[in-house]
């Protein structure tokens, strides 16, 4: 009796790691769900679905990408946290709902660190500061003047409050010693739509969501939001030019819920890194003014608990509250 309970033991051990195994090998053999928790078009959907089209075509599954919108991206990000970790549900990450919101707020109803395994930072890109045609500012300096001549007068929009946008104007403000007002909505393009109809003067914006209107003339870029002179924009000076030590970028990555097999997200970042080796990928995404950057899973968790803390310092010293 007791030698049949053992080799029915060892049976139950030897087929769930087997059947573990298979079921890494064989993935993925239905469609994935990449949730972009920001709305189509913007530049988080834009490099969602140019990711999602090159697993398809590696994986032969259908990578299929779902707009879940609202709450400076908290909303689709819970989504994600939640869902299964099979790998079949990924989230395209950003700094804004992953590392901003967890150093803002103490009751996220997921856990920017514990709640996700990374799989591998795709891109990062500075911010234009971009204003209203009808605005009487050609510089970040006139901007500045303008706003502490007039304080409280000037309505800048965001992709949502406490996303990257809305903070790096927060930082700007706090830093320059200036007053405006927030109007924040549910993604990129809402928001710069804000700023084109004349609605809001002032955003930061992504070149991914913005320099089709910079180059149409219908808004006017100020400057960029990295520490450093930007390849894409040549003729942007860095809004630290006159905002000394000014420094705010956006960084974009796959996660997977928490749990998914390590196998998984292995093959995932290894079929994604070859992706962004491809030179018509790179191509378009240098296009959309942003950098190809990729890592390990390790070093894309060390970001995010780096990022975490950098935002709380500046949160603490523009005292902001939620």
């Amino acid at each position: 009796m007791r030698f049949n309970q053992y080799l029915a033991a060892c049976i139950f051990v030897v087929t769930s790691v087997l059947s573990g195994g298979v079921t890494a090998q064989s993935y993925p053999s239905k469609p994935v769900k990449i949730v972009s928790p920001y709305p189509p078009s913007g530049g988080v959907d834009v490099l969602a679905r140019l990711i999602g089209n090159a697993l398809s075509e590696s994986l032969g599954q259908q990578f299929i990408v779902e707009n879940r919108t609202g709450a400076s991206g908290r909303i689709g990000t819970e989504i994600a946290a939640k869902s299964a970790p099979d790998g079949y549900t990924l989230l395209m990450a950003t700094s804004g709902p992953n590392a901003i919101l967890p150093a803002v707020y103490n009751d996220l109803p997921y856990d920017a660190v514990k709640g996700f395994a990374p799989i591998t930072l795709v891109a990062s890109a500075d911010y234009m500061l971009v204003v209203h045609p009808s605005l009487p500012v050609k510089s970040v300096k006139e901007l500045i003047a303008l706003a502490k001549a007039k304080p409280n007068e000037i309505r800048y929009a965001s992709t949502g409050t406490f996303g990257a946008p809305h903070m790096a104007i927060e930082l700007m403000k706090d830093m320059a010693g200036i007053e405006m007002i927030h109007v924040p909505y549910r993604g990129g393009t809402p928001a710069l739509t804000s700023v084109l109809t004349g609605d809001t003067s002032v955003m930061f914006v992504s070149g991914l969501t913005g320099m089709a209107q910079v180059e149409a003339g219908r808004v006017r870029a100020l400057g960029t939001s990295g520490a450093k002179q930007s390849v894409h924009y040549p003729n942007l000076p860095p809004v630290a030019k006159a905002v000394p030590e000014f420094d705010v970028s956006q960084w974009y990555g796959f996660m997977a819920p928490a749990g998914t097999p390590v196998k998984i997200v292995a093959l995932l970042n290894a079929e994604i890194v070859k992706a962004l080796k491809q030179s018509k990928i790179r191509e378009q995404i240098t296009r959309q003014r942003a950098d190809v950057v990729t890592s390990t899973p390790d070093a894309f968790a060390a970001l995010v608990r780096a990022d975490i803390e950098k935002w709380k310092r500046v949160v603490k010293a523009a005292g902001l509250k939620p």
